[in-house]
């Protein structure tokens, strides 16, 4: 299944609580869309946050990002990894 990185702006002050608990919300609903959120990482001072997971499509990521209530900026697909 392909990869994907996305990114969130806005997260500013982000704790890490806060986003264990965004990243748990992906999960109760990822198999909705057959995503599988892998992990995620954050940097309260920009506010910006990314999550890679293995999905059908960009799009099956957004909506799940959508729906959890913390939309993604932007998708990348991940092609190429070591």
């Amino acid at each position: 299944m392909p990869k994907f990185m996305d990114v969130h702006h806005g997260m500013h002050g982000i704790t890490p609580q806060a986003l264990k608990d965004a990243h748990q919300a992906d999960l109760d609903i990822q198999g909705e869309e057959d995503v599988d959120f892998q992990r995620a990482w954050a940097d309260p001072d920009s506010g910006m946050a990314w999550c890679i997971s293995e999905a059908p499509s960009a799009e099956a990521v957004k909506r799940i990002h959508d729906r959890a209530g913390h939309p993604a900026t932007e998708v990348y697909p991940v092609p190429v990894e070591v």
